[in-house]
């Protein structure tokens, strides 16, 4: 009987992990591994594994001669070695699009929350005070230029919500050539063209060498002056100590954070101290729609690769065929 290991998890329960392993004749345990030692020790007889941020590095793959998939709990996968995996003949599985309407949503809730400068009037109102001097200048948000960094599913969802709000809506993403225009109707421009137009910036790409610290000191500094940036994608993509700074003299007028480049963020962060930042705990992917779908399907991902069939959504096709 097959054999697959939850390395990790955070939600309440695994019910829909266990029915898809148990309707398909397939062991499932669980543990709570944090380092390369847990894993190696807890998947060691291992045919899967699902792993949500355990570490799995080359020592870890080399480690499990047994191991035959992977299966990660959302989008990304920085924390997979997925080139170690193929060289090992590993399937590597995500749920790339469980989320898609639940990121984009809370995207746009955190822009229209800072747009519209509800964290200072509601501390104004618990403070007895009216502070609507403190927001000023408000604009409408049809007056306003909003700018998506990747127009992948969730970059486009909320190109088109963004849109229909009535933002002029324009996207950058290294896919897709400047002066073009997406299938979706949103016109594309250069990153630093995006950086000088956009009131609001918003990302949604993954986290590679690529894109690690994309928002860095220099980009800041060709962002239009008062912009606000929401970030939901993946932390490493800012660099945090480069943001503050822009924030606290003002070259970045808001923030709306849902990831940071350490997880859970630490309450020494100088984030906290600023007035104009929202700050949410990696929780835009959350539904209870989006959290059932992402187990059962995470869990679907590893049964069909250990059992020899093509996952629905696999990231290294190439060792199965």
């Amino acid at each position: 009987m097959p054999r697959i290991v939850i390395t990790d998890y955070e939600f309440e329960t695994i019910d829909h992990e266990q029915s898809v392993a148990h309707a398909n004749g397939i062991e499932l345990e669980r543990a709570y591994c944090t380092t390369e030692e847990d894993v190696l020790k807890y998947a060691s007889e291992a045919d899967g594994i699902i792993v949500q941020y355990a570490p799995i590095t080359e020592r870890v793959l080399k480690g499990l001669p047994r191991l035959k998939a992977i299966s990660r709990y959302g989008v990304g996968v920085d924390n997979i070695d997925v080139e170690a995996a193929t060289q090992c003949g590993i399937a590597v599985s995500n749920v790339p699009d469980y989320g898609v309407e639940d990121v984009s949503d809370h995207a746009i809730a955190l822009a229209l929350t800072l747009g519209r400068g509800i964290p200072d009037l509601d501390r104004g109102i618990r403070s007895g005070q009216n502070l609507l001097n403190s927001v000023k200048p408000l604009r409408r948000f049809s007056s306003q230029t909003f700018g998506v960094v990747g127009l992948g599913l969730i970059g486009a969802a909320t190109a088109a919500k963004a849109k229909s709000i009535g933002y002029r809506v324009l996207g950058y993403d290294p896919l897709h050539a400047p002066g073009t225009t997406t299938k979706e109707g949103v016109p594309v421009v250069s990153f630093e063209d995006l950086l000088a137009e956009s009131d609001v910036v918003s990302l949604h790409v993954p986290l590679n060498s690529h894109t690690h610290r994309l928002i860095n000191p220099h980009s800041l500094g060709q962002f239009k002056e008062g912009a606000t940036l929401i970030n939901t994608c993946r932390g490493g993509v800012v660099d945090t100590e480069a943001l503050v700074d822009a924030l606290k003299i003002g070259r970045i007028r808001a923030a709306g954070l849902d990831v940071f480049e350490e997880e859970p963020l630490p309450l020494n962060s100088a984030l906290l101290d600023l007035d104009r930042v929202v700050l949410t705990p990696h929780s835009a992917w959350y539904t209870e729609e989006s959290n059932d779908e992402l187990k059962r399907r995470t869990a679907e991902n590893v049964v069909e690769a250990c059992l020899g069939r093509r996952p629905r959504n696999i990231l290294n096709p190439e060792v199965l065929s």
